[in-house]
């Protein structure tokens, strides 16, 4: 007998919970480029094992709500007629239910019902009536705080001086994206394991990790190896840094100037998001453009490589760990803060 879709994406999920028993992180985490949504737009989101919808109001704030709404249940990031295969309608500083037209603010209050004479009580008394998330916009990004007991923002995402959209040294974000099948804490190990590097990228050597540091929710690194060019041998690094366990910032430097803003998003306990965002230095001409686009290329392929190890690991508590290994129970334990035992989804 054959399986229904829906039965092969359920024992393909009971296979990944197997393999990674972890709830997911609280923190920051992006949801979407800023040049995703425009003004007086809607879209809906999945993420957090939640159905979300994100919009932006007419005077331009980007505002995230949970999706259903608190009259009859219908998903306000799906439109009809005028808006069919976009979202609902943003009127104001409100989006509007496609099922009845009740109006929703930012804050999940319904600001408006087009055809009540005499308003519910709760709307009469400007209750919230639909769940509110806490949102930033800032590097071209916008971002979303995400904690399981619904705790106020404990830290803010970090000020990227060259994702700033008039940052004339710096040319126009370079975006991947990429749906991965596991816990969001094996994509983060990479960032403490040099030896990989060698046997998974085929680098000519492992990197030597300079500097690994952990402070309160920051976390910092530094790699540094010996790269061939045509030049001649030129010393690279490779400096990253993590506020919380979904931004990361990795700067690249000696070959050319490379940031990539590296953020993992949970869609749910078993599923990640990669938005990775390069950003070069303008200048240099044809030959430095095309060395440009060879480390995106490059680190593009990584992620291709990586992927194959993360959608069949496991992931072990308790690993058999030599010297040559980084700093992982240091991470673990960083990254452990983030973890909330009580909400585990097996």
């Amino acid at each position: 007998m054959m399986n229904k879709p829906s039965d092969t994406i359920a024992k393909s999920h009971t296979r990944q919970a197997q393999r990674v028993n972890l709830p997911m992180p609280f923190g920051w985490f992006q949801v979407l480029y800023s040049h995703e949504l425009a003004v007086g737009t809607s879209l809906p989101l999945s993420y957090f094992d939640r159905e979300l919808v994100i919009f932006r109001t007419e005077s331009g704030l980007a505002k995230v709500l949970d999706a259903h709404c608190a009259h009859m249940g219908a998903h306000l990031g799906y439109g009809i007629r005028d808006n069919a295969g976009g979202g609902s309608r943003v009127v104001g500083e409100s989006i509007v239910c496609p099922f009845h037209g009740w109006q929703f603010n930012g804050d999940g209050e319904c600001t408006g019902i087009p055809y009540a004479k005499n308003l519910p009580p709760r709307v009469a008394r400007c209750e919230k009536l639909i769940p509110s998330w806490h949102v930033r916009e800032l590097n071209q990004c916008i971002y979303v705080w995400y904690h399981p007991e619904n705790i106020e923002p404990l830290f803010e995402p970090p000020v990227i001086s060259e994702a700033a959209a008039d940052n004339g040294e710096w040319g126009e974000l370079k975006i991947q994206q990429w749906d991965i099948d596991t816990h969001m804490q094996e994509i983060g190990e990479n960032a403490v394991d040099a030896a990989h590097f060698c046997f998974v990228h085929g680098t000519p050597e492992i990197p030597e990790p300079t500097r690994s540091e952990f402070d309160g929710f920051l976390r910092h690194g530094l790699f540094e190896s010996e790269m061939v060019t045509p030049k001649g041998t030129i010393q690279g690094r490779i400096e990253n840094s993590s506020t919380g366990p979904g931004l990361s910032v990795v700067r690249f430097s000696g070959i050319c100037d490379t940031v990539l803003m590296a953020n993992i998003t949970p869609i749910d306990a078993h599923r990640s998001r990669a938005h990775y965002a390069f950003i070069q230095r303008d200048g240099g001409g044809k030959t430095m453009g095309r060395v440009a686009q060879a480390i995106v290329d490059d680190i593009c392929q990584q992620m291709e490589e990586d992927k194959i190890i993360w959608a069949h690991k496991v992931y072990l508590e308790k690993p058999l760990l030599c010297d040559g290994d980084g700093p992982f129970a240091k991470f673990r334990r960083w990254y452990g803060q983030f973890l909330i035992a009580d909400s585990y989804n097996d």
